[in-house]
């Protein structure tokens, strides 16, 4: 820093289940050198402790030792009404995300495993938390308020947080340069393995799918989406599920996993090309939600300018991304198919020349979105 190119980058993939493997790429003299190691990788603790030793160890290293480390910085999901910008990582700033582990069951305490071990490798460096929720405080409370009565508001900060907020934070600036006008309306679309969609009205969110915590919304890999409540009284009085059950099947099982068969899109892929019928019923469901909130944002927003594409889905799955957008004629979304299946890795429109919405695939750079925060905090 404070310069954009990176130094090295990286990625875990399929942590926890079959196949997981580890992406190390080092950037020296205008060329990058990669490599790929595979082998079974059982939890995000794990991971972490096989990226530092990429980094510290062998051809691909690119520090001599971790005191060559000045601060870390360490997405962390839920921050509740506590943070709105990047945070140096105290003992009480440790407390507080421990706090909400019940509120970001699949994220806080990963989160929170990851800063410990950081703390223990990277011993002279500032720990610094980039709060997901922190971009989607600028949501007015008309939107993040559920209608129940104020006291579990008060008393019990029961509101929508949203998430995804580094993302869509930075996927936004980039459409807001490209778009070159001051005023925007925007809809941000990330599909990953968490899927969420935010309006983002001047530069600001001004809604978005997920709530209180990071399960409501679109479908997800493992996450039911939205769901009737009624179903989970259901399910409790006359199945005899237990809050424990209950928190496992909307978080761990449902989503593309309970409907499809996997929680990873290329697997629902494949199985369609396969014939299977529940991959293509769980392919619909995904893209159905999507058009409802397109659809519901438009309102809300009274018009768009831009629907973005971002995240592992949304940067790669061009069958998604048409999927999406078709029957979207009526808000002025016309996807141009030649454009759409031929895009690769970087910002682009994929919209016919004709259409009054710009559609834009830009890959997100949670990584540098960090990074540049914390910069900023400490520089």
């Amino acid at each position: 820093m404070p310069e954009k190119a990176p130094v090295c980058s990286g990625l875990v993939e399929r942590i926890g289940i079959e196949g997981s493997f580890i992406k190390h790429t080092v950037y020296r003299n205008g060329e990058k050198f990669s490599i790929e190691e595979s082998g079974f990788i059982a939890n995000h603790g794990e991971a972490l402790r096989q990226v530092l030793a990429l980094l510290t160890a062998g051809d691909y290293a690119v520090i001599a030792s971790p005191d060559d480390i000045a601060a870390v910085g360490h997405r962390v999901v839920h921050g509740g009404e506590h943070f709105s910008g990047p945070t140096i990582i105290t003992e009480d700033v440790k407390h507080q995300i421990k706090k909400l582990f019940s509120l970001a069951p699949l994220h806080n305490p990963v989160n929170y495993k990851c800063i410990e071990v950081a703390e223990q490798t990277f011993v002279n460096a500032k720990q610094i938390a980039v709060f997901d929720t922190a971009f989607h405080q600028t949501i007015p409370e008309k939107a993040y308020r559920y209608a129940i009565p104020e006291s579990y508001y008060k008393e019990n900060g029961i509101r929508v947080y949203g998430f995804h907020g580094t993302s869509h934070k930075y996927v936004s600036e980039q459409a807001v340069n490209w778009l070159k006008q001051k005023d925007s309306k925007i809809i941000s679309i990330h599909l990953g393995n968490g899927c969420s969609i935010t309006a983002i009205k001047n530069g600001q969110s001004i809604d978005t799918s997920m709530g209180f915590g990071p399960l409501s919304g679109l479908m997800m890999g493992t996450r039911s989406g939205d769901i009737d409540p009624s179903v989970i009284f259901h399910l409790m009085e006359h199945s005899g599920y237990t809050l424990a059950q209950l928190s496992t099947l909307v978080n761990k099982a449902s989503g593309l996993l309970g409907v499809g068969g996997s929680s990873d899109m290329r697997d629902i892929r494949k199985m369609i090309n396969e014939g299977n019928a529940a991959a293509t019923l769980a392919i619909q469901l995904y893209a159905y939600r999507i058009k409802k909130f397109i659809g519901a944002y438009a309102a809300v927003l009274n018009g768009i300018d831009a629907i973005i594409f971002t995240a592992g889905v949304g940067e790669n799955d061009s069958n998604m991304r048409a999927a999406v957008c078709s029957e979207l004629e009526y808000l002025g979304i016309e996807l141009d198919p030649t454009l759409n299946t031929a895009y690769k890795g970087e910002l682009k429109e994929i919209n016919t020349a004709a259409a009054k919405v710009k559609i834009l695939v830009i890959p997100t750079n949670e990584e540098y979105e960090i990074a540049h925060q914390c910069y900023g905090l400490i520089g």
